[in-house]
């Protein structure tokens, strides 16, 4: 990577994003361009190897902050690629998109465990006294358990459970209690499903897994969320959607409505004369929050205005009245 590229427009984000934001897009990204989904595909490969690199300043707060400082092209000339990949793990993230860590670096930055500096010295840091550009560093214990510098023992297989929690679980965060089975074993977790959680998202329980072999550690739980539908709230990312039935006469009229909350207390709305059938009314910041921070999503009210099967005699008048009216 050259020491002009933009590390923000790699990622394709803002300036201003959150690391919540800036990990979500790494992501994305990782999972297109990954070399397990690409093949002898080059481009892939370096595309892969700058999103990386990206990432891991960006996602570090004093790299990102010296970066900000400095600039692409002065960041550069103080920081070499060794300063830049220290402390930087992945290894989990690629473990949830369904990746492993196997010879992916090895392949695409080298092959060896270390780049830069003279054998045997580290180059300094200054991101951490004495050290340098190490795949044990890159990929933390999850490279060093597959392959990357001293090998340890091959650890027990993952597994993978699901959890259900309701809609109101979802936006307010829960401890929820697992008893899992291995066998005659029993074990029973305390498991923390954070606020703003989607349904399919997964929780990591690291050594929570099968055992290994003998004096290997356990494997890794996955728990899967499902959060189950609601009777009134229906969700689009994190905005909350709901509809509202109101009169004809209300429609033309005006009227104030009563919207309930997902958490809150049930909150007075006023609808404007002349609301159109499927209007929404948008109330911002009441919808589900976002996971690990940031802005939550909005409640939106969708309108609907039946039309009566049936009139009464009175209604009826009153129709034709409005029709004479031009209405």
């Amino acid at each position: 990577m050259t020491a002009t590229k933009d590390y923000y427009k790699i990622l394709g984000v803002a300036k201003t994003a959150t690391p919540e934001e800036i990990k979500r897009q790494y992501r994305k990204l990782a999972m297109e361009t990954h070399p397990d989904r690409n093949k002898g595909d080059k481009r892939a490969e370096e595309r892969f190897k700058d999103i990386n690199e990206a990432y891991a300043v960006l996602s570090d707060p004093k790299k990102r902050k010296q970066y900000d400082t400095f600039g692409s092209a002065k960041f550069h000339q103080r920081f070499s690629q060794e300063d830049i990949f220290h402390g930087f793990d992945i290894g989990d993230i690629l473990k949830d998109l369904g990746f492993t860590t196997d010879d992916v670096f090895g392949s695409i930055f080298g092959g060896g465990r270390r780049c830069g500096g003279k054998a045997g010295r580290r180059p300094r840091s200054p991101f951490g006294a004495g050290q340098g550009f190490d795949f044990q560093d890159v990929f933390g214990q999850a490279g060093r358990q597959q392959g990357f510098g001293a090998q340890q023992p091959a650890k027990g297989p993952d597994r993978t459970t699901e959890i259900q929690i309701s809609l109101e679980e979802a936006a307010r965060g829960i401890t929820k209690k697992l008893t899992l089975s291995s066998g005659k074993k029993k074990q029973t977790l305390n498991v923390k499903v954070p606020a703003g959680i989607n349904d399919g998202n997964r929780l990591r329980l690291a050594g929570k897994g099968d055992p290994g072999p003998p004096g290997s550690p356990p494997g890794d739980l996955y728990l899967v969320v499902r959060v189950r539908p609601h009777p009134i709230f229906r969700r689009e990312k994190n905005d909350l959607h709901i509809e509202k039935e109101i009169k004809f006469s209300e429609a033309l009229l005006g009227t104030t409505i009563e919207v309930p909350g997902l958490l809150e207390k049930p909150k007075k709305v006023r609808v404007p004369p002349g609301t159109q059938p499927g209007a929404k009314i948008r109330l911002r910041g009441q919808g589900m929050p976002a996971m690990g921070g940031g802005k939550p999503g909005d409640l939106y009210v969708t309108l609907r205005v039946p039309v009566p099967k049936k009139l009464n005699k009175r209604q009826k008048q009153l129709a034709e009245q409005l029709a004479e009216a031009g209405l």
